[in-house]
């Protein structure tokens, strides 16, 4: 009987302190947006990544129970009205695994998605479909139970069709071909940061750029990466300044000089100008903090956030967020 009281009391400080953040954010999701905001009724709670398919004026999305959908975009809509997510693609041969990762790869009208089991880090794979009819082009098993443990988060294409894999668990990226054969596996002491807290999600957001190599960062340790790959995979950090990339996830290459970083804070963009040897964090956007964005993607030449988290019950409400960056 003598600890009831305490309990009590206890008990009430939680839900004070709980009603803090819950306070912020229903303020935050009542308040007039400062920027443009597709929102998206959902099935689900989370949606890792949404990239935007040009030719077919809609963003393509990742489920994260699995599975492709797509949100449709209407000439003239108007941003009160709340878009609806369809169902594409949902594949009983990937049941229990997350849909992660997406690039667009236009000139094949095709999506590359990538796949993994979150929780155990079992199974990762990399699934192709066509753009027009979502035909299951290939499906390619990265790893399994009997390999170590990985976990494929994202994706990008070179101008020959073929996909480059981050594996956040490993720190390793896998290279598939055009037609989903895995080619070889490219590793680097650089990949792994000496601080072992740093080691928990490692290499994460991935983008080809147009001169023959790849940019990825390393979430925990926010080191972003160039990959000469006219040069054998050679590794090479990018000496950053002004500013830090931890945590960051999602890339975006929004021209051969700058770059966007979805993570926390919501938004960052980086440039270069000597072919990122170095860069330098220019700009900055806060978004809706608490949804956590996850990914970027161009849509008629303005920037969109994807955010993890939905609101709401029964019907989840997504948000792609506009980024309009302010000098960091």
């Amino acid at each position: 009987m003598a600890c009831f009281p305490c309990s009590t009391k206890s008990l009430v400080v939680f839900f004070i302190i709980s009603a803090i953040p819950i306070a912020y954010i229903i303020s935050v999701e009542r308040a007039v947006p400062a920027t443009h905001v597709y929102r998206y009724h959902s099935s689900g709670w989370f949606r890792e990544c949404a990239k935007w398919d040009d030719f077919h004026r809609r963003f393509i999305v990742s489920l994260f129970e699995g599975g492709v959908a797509e949100v449709q975009v209407p000439d003239g809509h108007s941003p009160d009205v709340i878009l609806e997510e369809t169902l594409l693609v949902k594949e009983a041969a990937l049941a229990g695994n997350a849909s992660l990762g997406i690039a667009v790869d236009g000139r094949r009208n095709r999506v590359l998605v990538v796949n993994a089991d979150v929780m155990r880090n079992r199974y990762s794979s990399l699934a192709a479909y066509d753009l027009s009819t979502w035909r299951r082009l290939f499906l390619t098993q990265l790893s399994g139970s009997g390999d170590e443990k990985s976990f494929a988060d994202d994706v990008a294409v070179d101008e020959e069709g073929n996909a480059y894999v981050t594996d956040a668990r490993g720190s390793k990226i896998w290279k598939v071909g055009v037609n989903g054969e895995i080619l070889s596996i490219m590793r680097s002491a650089l990949f792994t940061p000496k601080e072992w807290y740093k080691t928990f999600v490692g290499l994460n957001g991935i983008v080809y750029h147009p001169n023959g190599y790849l940019l990825v960062i390393h979430t925990f340790s926010g080191n972003l990466f160039k990959i000469e790959l006219k040069k054998g995979g050679e590794v090479k950090p990018v000496k950053v300044g002004r500013g830090k990339l931890v945590f960051g996830d999602g890339l975006e290459l929004i021209s051969l000089t700058k770059l966007v970083v979805a993570g926390n804070p919501s938004g960052r963009l980086v440039e270069s100008s000597d072919d990122w040897e170095t860069a330098t964090v220019t700009a900055k956007f806060s978004g809706p903090a608490h949804r956590l964005a996850s990914a970027a993607t161009v849509k008629d030449g303005k920037v969109y956030l994807n955010h993890l988290v939905g609101m709401g019950y029964p019907r989840k409400t997504h948000a792609l967020v506009e980024a309009v960056f302010s000098p960091y």
